[in-house]
């Protein structure tokens, strides 16, 4: 070969520097050329010849790791707040239902149909305090010192103390029976009289006849019992149940302390609308039988 044909290129052109040397390699001191497998592709070894992450390699796992401390810590952050959010719900929840609101289960057919057994009604605790009771509404009460029903609903406490937790939870949501509080319809207000009947079986309420076939219970008649006049104190309530051929309301209890009256400051609060089932949801208003009681302003 001459030298003419070493110093053409692939391609047929002569190089226009033939005399000059070779590219020198970063990291040798004579400028000899390190074989290629040494540089790795991109040029830069790492320890053993491993490859260095590129930066953005580099930033997608501190911004991973990153992310995870910050899962972990907030993760750990919720286990440790969470007793505390239990302890805010149960007390906010106990405030509640001793002094707003309550749920309560109906446990028998004195309010039929009215109230059906199973029913979940709300109480509304806070309205008498803002207000007088009304005729008409159906109102929860301590019976206590006042009435004795034998078809009073006796729940038995359970010996297990989870069993008995669970009950008293079912309780205070009202999906279970409580055992001490009644309700009814009242019927008389404080200075009210009230007696059974007039000729037509009717209950009065100062000498102004009840209408009351639109809650009675269906085929019931007002009163079984005759009963009164009844004048009520300045603090007695006259009660009855919507089912008054089995309802054990204020015309049976006249034996009883307070003559079957029952004191004010023993209504819990007044039932407003039925919460379950679905099927009987709705409100628990004032019907219009007392409207002309109201009317005679008596």
């Amino acid at each position: 070969m001459t030298n003419d044909d070493r110093d053409l290129g692939s391609d047929g052109v002569p190089d226009e520097n033939p005399d000059r040397t070779g590219p020198e390699e970063h990291g040798s001191d004579s400028g000899s050329r390190v074989p290629e497998e040494h540089t790795g592709a991109s040029g830069v070894s790492g320890v053993g010849g491993t490859r260095d992450p590129e930066p953005e390699e580099r930033a997608e796992e501190t911004v991973s790791k990153s992310e995870n401390a910050t899962k972990k810590k907030g993760s750990g952050s919720f286990w440790k707040e969470l007793p505390i959010l239990i302890a805010i719900a149960l007390v906010l929840a106990f405030v509640i239902r001793t002094f707003v609101m309550q749920a309560f289960y109906i446990p028998s057919t004195s309010m039929e149909n009215t109230l059906l057994v199973g029913d979940r009604v709300l109480v509304n605790k806070v309205v008498y305090q803002i207000r007088d009771i009304e005729r008409g509404e159906v109102v929860v009460f301590d019976g206590d010192g006042s009435w004795d029903d034998p078809n009073t609903v006796e729940v038995a406490e359970p010996a297990n103390p989870v069993a008995r937790g669970f009950q008293w939870v079912q309780q205070q949501l009202g999906a279970a029976p409580t055992g001490k509080e009644y309700i009814k319809r009242v019927i008389g207000l404080p200075g009210d009289t009230v007696e059974c009947c007039d000729d037509q079986n009717r209950i009065m309420v100062n000498g102004v006849p009840l209408d009351e076939d639109d809650y009675l219970y269906p085929g019931s008649t007002e009163s079984h019992t005759e009963f009164g006049p009844v004048e009520l104190g300045p603090d007695e309530l006259w009660l009855m149940g919507d089912h008054r051929s089995i309802s054990y309301d204020s015309r049976m209890n006249q034996n009883n302390p307070g003559g079957g009256a029952v004191p004010v400051d023993h209504v819990v609060g007044r039932a407003f609308v039925i919460i379950w089932p679905f099927d009987q949801m709705g409100g628990l208003g004032i019907p219009p039988a007392f409207e002309e009681v109201e009317a005679a302003g008596r």
